[in-house]
């Protein structure tokens, strides 16, 4: 949760008048930590120093169309990333699949239950 600049600076003009980090973090509910951090950066990051992601949106969809029924393990071995990598990149995205159980790997015809 971001706080306000107006608070943030209402709890540094506290810490000024002689109120301890303790003091402050019981008084306004927050983790000393906290405060000490907006001792040191009172204004909230904005932007990120790093690459957000590491597997290309292009790739991933081109990767989506040749192989549909896929699993993300499988994708991850491909794109030489993480399973988890997989899923967040999916969901930015926007693409949730639903598995074709005719086609599905992981089992068979006679426990598909599926007509065809």
């Amino acid at each position: 949760m971001t706080y306000s600049l107006d608070f943030r600076k209402q709890v540094l003009k506290s810490l000024d008048e002689g109120m301890t980090f303790a003091e402050a973090a019981k008084f306004y509910n927050l983790s000393p930590t906290t405060i000490q951090n907006w001792k040191r950066r009172v204004h909230s990051k904005t932007t990120r120093q790093t690459k957000p992601y590491k597997i290309p949106d292009d790739v991933l969809l081109n990767d989506v169309k040749e192989h549909p029924d896929d699993y993300q393990y499988e994708r991850a071995r491909r794109l030489n990333c993480s399973k988890t990598g997989i899923y967040h990149a999916l969901k930015r995205l926007g693409i949730s699949q639903k598995k074709d159980l005719r086609a599905s790997k992981g089992m068979s015809d006679k426990k598909s239950d599926i007509p065809q």
